[in-house]
């Protein structure tokens, strides 16, 4: 049965009462996809199951095949979001997709209205311990804004000058939930999470010395830290702690 069919004998079902809404609902979670090329299926159903729209992985891709993605997303999205978009990627995006918006240090490019309304409860509080961790953190903030959550930011407050995050409690103390990004040791997160009282996010960073071994050292550190409360995602992947964070923020809001 192809994909038109099994969706009209799902609403007749519903219209006769053999089948109830909610239950067409979960079956439409998993429904359909959208062929592009010989190249990609678009999983516009993403967001029904999971409260956020497929992103598009840029690395590797070519700018023609991102701009076909993207014209296809966007007649049923009103953000679409492509990660790891070098610039000179993105100066050929810019010419052929209208609307188009840039954020150079996070390396995004969407398709979204100029202002989103935050639409979810809860702050987001992202930390850098570097300068040199930004591209990971904006990241991770961007996903966050554009995914319509508050998002609060907090820059080079490593450990090495810890006075720097003491004097900036306030960020910790108002985020509901808290994304730490640091490289080098990775000692970051285990010092905020010994002052939060909200989730940690840890996010290991490639930055650092060849003992760093690319993001490794940190990763490692974070994985084995003493404070409790504390998960870790992949090294350099601050959009997936964003999506964890806002998931983190959805389900909290349906427990009210």
């Amino acid at each position: 049965m192809s994909q038109p069919e099994a969706l009209r004998s799902l609403l007749e079902s519903v219209a006769a009462g053999n089948v109830s809404p909610t239950v067409a609902l979960d079956k439409l979670k998993h429904f359909t996809y959208e062929p592009v090329g010989e190249f990609a299926r678009i999983d516009h159903h993403r967001q029904l199951r999971t409260g956020f729209p497929e992103t598009i992985w840029g690395q590797g891709k070519t700018p023609d095949q991102i701009v076909q993605i993207m014209a296809a997303m966007r007649q049923r999205n009103s953000v679409v979001m492509a990660t790891r978009i070098e610039p000179d990627v993105a100066e050929q995006l810019e010419e052929k997709v209208e609307g188009l918006r840039y954020y150079p240090m996070a390396k995004i490019a969407a398709i979204a209205p100029v202002r989103i309304e935050p639409q979810y409860p809860g702050k987001i509080g992202i930390l850098s311990a570097g300068t040199a961790d930004l591209p990971v953190a904006e990241e991770a903030a961007i996903t966050a804004e554009l995914s319509s959550f508050r998002v609060l930011r907090l820059w080079d407050v490593g450990v090495a000058g810890i006075h720097r995050l003491l004097d900036n409690r306030h960020v910790i103390a108002e985020a509901s939930v808290l994304i730490v990004v640091a490289g080098m040791e990775g000692a970051l997160p285990s010092v905020v999470a010994g002052l939060a009282d909200c989730p940690v996010i840890a996010v290991p960073t490639s930055v650092g010395y060849g003992a760093s071994f690319s993001g490794l050292a940190p990763l490692l550190t974070m994985l084995n830290s003493c404070a409790a409360g504390i998960g870790v995602v992949n090294i350099d992947n601050g959009f997936g702690a964003a999506i964890l964070a806002g998931q983190i923020l959805r389900t909290a809001g349906k427990l009210q």
